[in-house]
């Protein structure tokens, strides 16, 4: 039985596909009044611009290629402003199994193209990409103070310091001041017990024997590197800040910033953080439901002969 070629209506009229990998670009042009031709370029800038030259030369129009991993982003780049480009999640453009080759791969994408059954991926423009950048790190950082804080509890209880089980929180006034005296060698229980408080659960006896524990100089030194990691990384914190504001106000975000707080536990942070992620050009998502989807805040849908399969929710796409 001889097998049936299914053609695809072009609906584009001059395309690139690219097949992007860490070393390789393999890019496919392919159109109206050119010959598909493939060619392979290494991911240097110099070549990448090359590549461009050559796509502008042919008078294509539109590039596609798959989201893989960081190593689009300099295509994208250095494409934004000459080309429309069609970021493709991978698994939504599959090859047959058994004929996968970098060649084949960049026609078969090309001609996805052209024939307009690539959906693509959400990109915000530049402003929001930087401001993304700034938000992503600053939550990185903080992640990074938290491991701190675990760690000095960590060195605390090996000294049989017991402060954390008497004190709720060892982010508070009370229990800083007390690591703190600690740090600078200043561990007499008599001295540390006068930052017991009314708001303290615990006596000012409890207190004190939690205090009364076997402290080496081993542990105040470690207590002291990890003090300063931690004020390291507040300076970083109170930098990235500052050029997140500048962003906001250069950017012309202030507005939404404020109107974002107006959401019950939305603070400015959070604000940021949502306009760093989503933007500001609703028009992106055709409506709440695809938003909420593309966030990964609700789980897909998998059915088959009436039977509806339990699927896990997913991480949003996110660029």
């Amino acid at each position: 039985m001889s097998e049936q070629t299914i053609p695809f209506e072009q609906v584009i009229a001059r395309g690139c596909g690219i097949d992007v990998h860490k070393k390789i670009i393999v890019a496919t042009i392919r159109g109206l009044d050119i010959v598909e031709e493939t060619r392979e370029f290494d991911s240097f800038t110099s070549s990448i611009e090359n590549l461009k030259t050559w796509l502008l030369t042919n008078k294509i129009t539109h590039v596609a290629m798959e989201s893989t991993g960081v190593y689009w982003k300099p295509i994208f780049n250095i494409f934004e402003n000459d080309f429309e480009i069609v970021l493709v999640n991978a698994r939504h453009i599959k090859n047959v199994p058994g004929h996968k080759t970098d060649k084949k791969d960049s026609k078969w994408i090309t001609k996805l193209l052209l024939s307009g059954l690539l959906k693509a991926s959400f990109i915000p423009p530049k402003p929001i990409r930087q401001l993304r950048d700034l938000t992503r790190y600053r939550r990185k950082v903080v992640s990074q103070i938290a491991s701190e804080k675990n760690r000095i509890q960590k060195i605390l209880e090996d000294a049989n310091i017991k402060l954390s089980s008497v004190i709720s929180s060892m982010s508070g006034v009370a229990a800083t001041k007390i690591i703190s005296d600690i740090i600078n060698g200043n561990d007499d229980v008599e001295h540390l017990i006068n930052y017991h408080s009314k708001k303290m659960k615990a006596t000012k006896e409890e207190l004190a024997s939690s205090l009364n524990g076997h402290l080496t100089d081993h542990h105040r030194y470690m207590l002291n590197i990890v003090k300063k990691s931690m004020e390291s990384k507040q300076q970083i914190i109170s930098d990235l800040d500052a050029r997140i504001n500048k962003q906001m106000e250069e950017f012309g975000l202030d507005s939404d910033v404020t109107l974002l707080q107006t959401i019950p536990g939305v603070g400015k942070d959070s604000a940021s953080g949502i306009i760093a992620e989503i933007g500001v050009n609703m028009s992106q998502f055709p409506d709440e439901h695809h938003l909420a989807s593309w966030a990964g805040m609700s789980p897909g849908t998998n059915e088959s002969a009436g039977k509806k399969k339990v699927l896990g929710q997913r991480m949003g796409i996110i660029t």
